[in-house]
């Protein structure tokens, strides 16, 4: 793709102008989803509903839309400008379908009188509990969540991983609950069919953040998502089969800083059918963990650090990126599926024979960001402080080790893209560098370690993106420039969300969503989602957060406190502006697809948004 080939369009706000910076992809030979108008409607608080839809990239932003609601329309001129958001002022009390007509593809959804105010609810069939050799209880969570089209309708479905409420960080010994995928429709009125499948990944895959990262995504091109996870003896699929050896139970039993710790056996990768969860095929997981003191330790913490991802590393495929250790030996492994045969494409290794890639060794994050950073039409993987260039050679190496956060960063001048990485060293603190080559345009070091570090676009009054982290109380420009000092109150460096209708990103955190407020310089709250519960402790992650349907916004995706439904929160802000929806720029997609890898990083696209 060519970075510098951008379409800009220009909207009036403040003192300057908003900016929607759209890379020049060939898209034409990239194999990718189909999706469909994507119409979703809700009450709002109100008891008027809103009504929002998909804009497709290949469509104008004149495209004409008209609104129905039971076969009557509501708009008296065609809607071909304004965003693709629509509030009926006027709604019936009873049951209606909306129905959005328009481009080449019409799309409806059937709002029930009964439907709660602002969220679509996903009934959640909670599994029971259990208990561990060692005679301790435990409960399940719904936790990270993924979508992919199952069917070939153009419609997201949910895929849940259960979180039994004994799972453990690699550091810490103990059993714990197997690990639960399963694989639910959005719903409407007329479908009842709400789970599909479950998995059960068994006894001898520990639960934990680190453990298990599940990659949903069309690999095979025929108009249908699959999932890719590492699995092992006793894993059952979505139908009810074995894979491997269902008596093995490999976990350790001795009393010690190994109990319940999976170190023998073997370790598998399984790629499984999205409509069914039917295996489709099983192979070894590369690497294996071989030598448990080559990852850094004897006791199994470092050589269970997995990662995963998605990328189009021939710029036309996607391929599953899945990965073992960072603080010490480091292995990417990518992964071809055409719908017959699971093969391997490359490996990345920092001990092979050779030791050529040996002094990028312990340079990775608890999460990882994929994108075409070069601009030659494939995707590189940026983990944590190195990064791996399509052909399975690394790229570069800032030698700044270990974090726990990152952020891919569009430039709103020259397209290019940068990275925002923070370090646990107490010595690199965070440093903005060229995605591409490594440079390190500016950098704060601190001797702490700087756990968090967040950019978005939030104030209007500072052209691009807003950098902050840990490290210091300031907020810095793309230039390394102090644009805030220490913001007043709260602050929040965790997730953003594009939610109440501009241009600027809001901040999502402990079941809220905030706005940065310029004027006063600090965050306040738009929306507490109440009855909710975040994820991953400290973390507080969403279940997802996504641009799932509807127009361009992103919805939040969270279990409640009891863990018996998924809500989606749909912005119930109109919007002026029109766009792509957001899963149609590769990078964003990606992204959502490793969102549930590590510790959870939100979604980013490839291409500016924001303020100029």
């Amino acid at each position: 793709m060519n970075r510098k080939s951008i379409i800009s369009l220009l909207f009036s706000c403040f003192c300057g102008s908003f900016v929607v910076a759209q890379p020049n992809y060939n898209m034409a030979h990239m194999q990718r989803e189909q999706l469909n108008r994507g119409v979703a409607a809700l009450r709002n608080e109100d008891g008027k509903v809103y009504i929002t839809w998909r804009l497709l990239k290949n469509e104008l932003p004149t495209t004409a839309f008209d609104v129905y609601r039971n076969g009557i329309k509501l708009n008296t001129e065609p809607l071909t400008e304004g965003g693709t958001f629509f509030v009926d002022e006027h709604p019936l009390a009873g049951n209606a379908t909306y129905e959005v007509r328009g481009g080449d593809r019409d799309g409806a959804w059937e709002l029930a009188a009964s439907a709660p105010a602002g969220f679509i609810s996903v009934p959640l069939d909670k599994p029971e509990g259990g208990k561990t050799p060692d005679g301790r209880q435990f409960e399940y969570t719904a936790n990270d969540a993924s979508i992919g089209d199952v069917d070939g309708d153009g419609e997201y479905e949910i895929f849940v991983k259960w979180d039994p409420t004994n799972s453990k960080d690699n550091s810490h010994a103990g059993y714990t609950g197997n690990v639960l995928i399963d694989c639910y429709r959005i719903p409407s009125p007329k479908e009842r069919e709400h789970r599909l499948w479950r998995i059960d990944l068994g006894r001898n895959i520990r639960a934990g953040a680190h453990y298990t990262q599940f990659m949903v995504y069309d690999f095979d091109g025929d108009g249908r998502a699959e999932l890719m996870v590492k699995t092992a003896d006793g894993t059952r699929d979505g139908q009810g089969n074995t894979i491997g050896d269902a008596e093995k139970d490999w976990r350790c039993h001795e009393r010690d800083n190994r109990l319940g710790r999976v170190l023998d056996g073997p370790e598998y990768l399984s790629v499984f059918e999205g409509l069914t969860g039917r295996v489709l095929q099983t192979t070894n997981y590369i690497p294996s963990r071989g030598d448990i003191g080559s990852w850094g330790d004897t006791y199994g913490n470092r050589c269970d650090r997995f990662l995963a991802g998605v990328a189009y590393l021939d710029g036309k495929h996607p391929s599953g990126v899945f990965c073992r250790g960072y603080y010490t030996r480091t292995v990417i492994a990518a992964w071809d599926w055409n719908g017959q045969e699971l093969t391997s494409r490359w490996v990345f290794d920092t001990v092979e024979t050779t030791k050529e890639w040996k002094g990028f060794a312990g340079q990775g994050n608890h999460n990882l960001r994929i994108a075409d950073v070069d601009g030659d039409g494939c995707d590189e993987i940026t983990y944590g402080s190195m990064c791996v260039d399509n052909n399975g050679r690394g790229l570069y190496n800032t030698g700044f080790g270990h974090g726990d956060a990152i952020h891919l960063v569009p430039s709103p001048d020259d397209g290019k893209l940068y990275i925002w990485d923070c370090h646990e060293n107490k010595r690199d603190g965070v440093d903005f560098r060229d995605a591409a080559t490594g440079r390190v345009l500016f950098q704060n070091p601190s001797p702490m370690d700087v756990g968090r570090c967040m950019a978005a676009d939030i104030d209007p009054t500072n052209p691009g993106y807003e950098l902050w982290s840990t490290a210091d109380p300031h907020i810095y420009n793309i230039k390394g420039e102090v644009v805030r000092d220490a913001v007043n109150g709260r602050s929040t460096i965790n997730f953003g969300i594009w939610w109440d209708g501009d241009l600027l990103r809001e901040l999502l955190d402990h079941e809220r969503v905030f706005k940065y407020n310029w004027q006063k310089n600090s965050f306040d709250q738009l929306v507490h989602f109440e009855g909710c519960r975040f994820n991953n402790g400290t973390k507080s992650n969403p279940c997802l957060s996504a641009d799932l349907l509807g127009d361009w916004r992103e919805e939040v995706v969270t279990r409640t406190n009891d863990s018996k439904e998924l809500r989606i929160y749909v912005s119930p802000y109109p919007t002026n502006h029109r766009m792509a929806c957001l899963e149609e720029d590769i990078p964003y997609r990606l992204s959502v697809a490793a969102e549930n890898t590590g510790y959870n990083q939100p979604p980013e696209t490839g291409a500016y948004m924001g303020y100029k």
